[in-house]
């Protein structure tokens, strides 16, 4: 792999430090470093406000929400805000024809009214301990990698065991720094979380899909649940006699708002970076995974809107999907345009010229690193092709609805296979596929879903060696396109996986015999063709290459810690509480174009559109706005702002995450990045980087004004 030589200037540049706004900081780990640079930039507090055990801190405020968000309390009583597209999942299962708290909203008026979510939890951080040393007891340097990672989770087993015994608490044993340091984290979790307070979908998801990933923004993402527990103030399963809970402390919120060059941070759960690849990863990603990627969403999204365009009713069936398709491939796109535009692999390059120096310069027989960047190229350069063939599978493959759904039945034929199919868990399976059938047809359209095959598979046969895809693609002419639509016409003629009634008959009295069915059936036949594939050429060799991966990554980022000694790092996110901060400020998205740091409801009836789902206006906001109806919720001037964007750097799982002032109090609730800067799951750039948080007085309008719901205000700590 060529590699592209920018000198040492460029590296050393690059490795003096982080730039302001750069980092995901496990709270414990907030030293004195931290804490001057933070108060430099701003900060009023001290570090021990927001991190400690010894008393009552924000960190008390803080939950992870279900398995994906952040959620923070904002009262005594246990109220919590997180983002109305985090609760959007709650909100709909309560929705009915009757009551659709989806388009209407949804404000429980007294406590009595608020409605229990069974599987809903939040989950509160009590403590961390440092317990590496014990968790890598017994490990030897000769150990495979594999033998070192047993003997880790035989040793972290044990930790946590003995913690949960000792404390009481949930407790678990969490890597950090590529598997070079282990903390112990104490947690409790709260099983009975009540629907307060939502938006309707035109306030909570305005701008939706259009408007997702990019800023100005003007989305009122926000819901309320409020936490229920025993009388005794801990957690317990759902019941009518359960009291809201009485935290130890719960974020005030300020009414002040913020003005740029402000010092803000953020508290939460942020999912899943990768800061510290090498060059040759990041080049997999955004040159080779991420072209493809986007090529084959892009079909799907085209096909998805030629036929919404035309047809309503398909335009709700597809919806959702369209979302979902949409998001990541909006994202993938500005990944790569963002790391192009920074030289980002340049960069790393660079980087890496300086640690092989540095590496040459102090080997010796205990820590030799010089070998570890042609290692990676190595490595790297064998992962590509399996890395794109499995992109293929679920990209190309599994991007076909009729083979994705198909996909459901292997459990059902396993368990049928065998010698002594277990009769209860044949019925859960059965049970389970009856229920995925509904939904599958309630949104599925054929036409579509025949159109999006024939283009998937033509770019899957195209883009692939014959060697990197699977046996069915082989029996079909690449050369010719009619050959490619006739073999679709054939799959979607014979499949009984595109009928609903053909499928509740086949899982109606379920017998073996039925079994063949299922195996004979083309859309099957496909499923297994991938899976064959992947068992025979991909899985045992991306085992290998990946725990492979996995060992130079330790030993780099070791190595980077040795380097840069006197260097502040901050571990990649893994779902546990981090903290990331920054300052309010507006950007430059491109040449000649400022984008200012907020937003205001002026932006909102400028976007008014009522034959756009996503822009489509309130009738009651928009009477309110004509009535400049927003007390003492408006700013200086008199104007309601609604968002404003900063340099905290943020990622999945930050979604619903408190945006705190240089005090410590409440200004907004982070819920998107601009698009210019998604790289930042990669490398951050300080020119383009931005989390988008709604304006919380904006938040306080709605539940006031719009909803009027004032007496959750009131039990709200509020700073004029």
């Amino acid at each position: 792999m060529k590699k592209i030589v920018f000198g040492l200037s460029l590296f050393l540049l690059f490795a003096k430090g982080l730039f302001a706004g750069e980092g995901m900081w496990i709270p414990m780990l907030l030293n004195s470093l931290n804490e001057k640079e933070m108060q430099a930039m701003g900060m009023r507090i001290s570090v021990d406000d927001i991190y400690s055990v010894n008393h009552s801190s924000l960190k008390d405020a803080i939950v992870l929400f279900g398995s994906g968000c952040t959620a923070e309390i904002v009262s005594d009583q246990g109220l919590l805000f997180t983002n109305h597209h985090c609760g959007f999942g709650v909100i709909q299962k309560q929705s009915s024809l009757e009551h659709d708290y989806l388009t209407n909203g949804f404000w429980a008026m007294n406590k009595s009214e608020e409605l229990p979510n069974p599987g809903l939890t939040v989950t509160m951080l009590m403590e961390m301990e440092d317990v590496t040393d014990f968790a890598l007891t017994g490990v030897a340097d000769v150990m495979t990698e594999a033998q070192r990672k047993e003997k880790i989770t035989v040793n972290c087993k044990a930790i946590a065991d003995k913690a949960r015994q000792r404390s009481g608490f949930d407790a678990e044993v969490r890597s950090f720094f590529q598997d070079n340091q282990y903390f112990l984290l104490y947690t409790q979790t709260f099983k009975d979380i009540r629907l307060v307070g939502a938006p309707p979908s035109v306030i909570g998801k305005f701008g939706g899909d259009t408007d997702n990933w990019m800023w100005p923004r003007h989305t009122g993402d926000f819901s309320m649940f409020r936490i229920y527990v025993g009388n005794d103030n801990k957690p317990a399963d759902y019941d009518v006699a359960n009291v809201p809970y009485k935290p130890a402390y719960h974020l005030p919120i300020s009414l002040k708002g913020v003005e740029e060059g402000d010092f803000t941070f953020v508290m939460g759960y942020p999912a899943r970076t990768s800061e510290y690849l090498p060059s040759d990863a990041m080049e997999l990603i955004t040159e080779k995974s991420n072209p493809h990627r986007i090529q084959l969403r892009q079909s799907r999204l085209d096909i998805f809107g030629k036929y919404a365009a035309t047809d309503p009713k398909v335009r709700l069936q597809y919806a959702s999907k369209d979302a979902n398709v949409a998001n990541g491939w909006k994202k993938m796109i500005g990944e790569s345009k963002g790391i192009r535009r920074m030289n980002g692999i340049e960069i790393k390059q660079s980087e890496e010229i300086g640690f092989t120096q540095w590496a040459l310069a102090n080997k010796s027989e205990t820590a030799n690193y010089t070998g570890l960047i042609p290692a990676f190229e190595k490595a790297y350069t064998q992962l590509e092709p399996l890395k794109i063939a499995t992109d293929f599978q679920a990209e190309a493959g599994m991007g076909i609805e009729l083979i994705s759904f198909a996909s459901k039945f292997r459990l059902l034929v396993d368990e049928s296979k065998k010698a002594s199919a277990d009769g209860k868990k044949m019925e859960e399976l059965i049970k389970s596929l009856k229920s995925q059938t509904t939904s599958f047809f309630k949104d599925y359209y054929q036409p579509i879903d025949r159109e999006v095959a024939t283009e998937l598979i033509s770019y899957y046969i195209q883009n692939q060696p014959v060697e990197f895809r699977p046996g069915f693609l082989n029996s079909i002419n690449a050369s010719s396109k009619n050959t490619i639509n006739d073999y679709v016409n054939q799959l979607f003629d014979k499949s009984l996986f595109v009928n609903e009634m053909a499928v509740n008959e086949l899982l109606t009295d379920f017998t073996m015999k039925k079994v063949k069915r299922i195996v004979n059936d083309p859309a099957y036949q496909i499923v297994m063709s991938m899976k064959e594939f992947t068992d025979n050429n991909i899985s045992k060799s991306l085992k290998i290459l990946n725990g492979s991966i996995d060992s130079l990554q330790r030993v780099y980022m070791k190595a980077q810690m040795e380097m840069h000694h006197d260097k502040l790092f901050y571990p990649d996110a893994n779902f546990s509480l981090r903290v990331a901060y920054g300052n309010v400020k507006g950007f430059y998205p491109a040449d000649g174009v400022y984008y200012d740091y907020y937003t205001t409801i002026d932006g909102i009836i400028e976007k008014d559109n009522p034959e756009i789902l996503d822009y489509q206006v309130d009738t009651k906001l928009k009477q309110l706005y004509i009535n400049k109806d927003y007390g003492r919720f408006a700013d200086k001037d008199g104007r309601l702002r609604v968002a404003f964007a900063a340099t905290n750097q943020t990622t999945g799982g930050n979604s619903g995450s408190p945006v705190l002032n240089a005090d410590g109090q409440m200004v907004g609730i982070n819920f998107d990045r601009c698009w210019e800067g998604t790289m930042s799951d990669l490398m951050y750039d300080p020119n383009m980087c931005r989390n988008i948080s709604v304006d919380v007085r904006y938040m306080l309008f709605i539940i006031d004004k719009y909803a009027g719901a004032g007496h959750l205000i009131n039990e709200m700590t509020l700073i004029e």
